[in-house]
């Protein structure tokens, strides 16, 4: 993996725990040689985890709607800058540029973010692994709802695996590295449907 989409929230939580992590990512992605790619804002987690890679020596390339470029949150300082018409073309961007997806705390951009990586694996569109940074048990919910779907028949057996989910970086990483696509729906048979 030679550079991952980055998704969080642009919010700073009071809680100090959700920054951290947001600067152990970057930190560890530049450590590791890995690019981060993501949002383009300088504000919130966005902000912490491309500051500590740059920090740290890494390749952080921002992909940032026009909209949020004239309300003056994107980051200035950043290895690339792309700025996009929409969201829907910085999701592209972020498909096209990165090897995988990590996904840390965030809001509803976040979860937009995660649940098209999601969708777009199970459907055939890509084959990079999806991951998702279980911090201080953030995701919990989140998570269970992913079994339930499985539980009752919405989500394939084939593509329960989709989500990859550690509650550290480190183990994160290692499992997204053994990631092995699975059969997407644009490959089934009807009657596999």
């Amino acid at each position: 993996m030679k550079r991952l989409a980055i998704y969080c929230g642009s919010a700073t939580p009071a809680d100090p725990l959700y920054l951290q992590v947001a600067r152990e990512v970057g930190s560890t992605l530049a450590a590791r040689g890995i690019g981060v790619v993501y949002g383009g804002g300088r504000l919130g987690l966005m902000g912490a985890v491309a500051d500590a890679a740059l920090a740290a020596g890494g390749e952080v390339i921002g992909v940032i709607p026009q909209a949020l470029v004239d309300a003056e949150v994107a980051h200035r300082g950043l290895t690339e800058l792309h700025v996009v018409p929409g969201m829907h073309q910085r999701k592209q961007a972020f498909t096209d540029l990165s090897d995988g997806f990590v996904t840390i705390p965030g809001g509803t951009g976040t979860m937009d973010e995660l649940w098209e990586a999601l969708s777009w694996a199970q459907l055939g569109y890509h084959a990079k692994p999806v991951g998702l940074l279980n911090t201080a048990g953030y995701y919990d919910a989140l998570i269970a709802f992913w079994g339930k779907m499985g539980e009752v028949g919405f989500l394939r057996p084939q593509h329960r695996d989709l989500l990859i989910v550690a509650d550290t970086l480190a183990a994160l990483l290692d499992a997204m590295a053994a990631h092995r696509p699975t059969q997407p729906i644009v490959r089934m048979k009807t009657a596999d449907l």
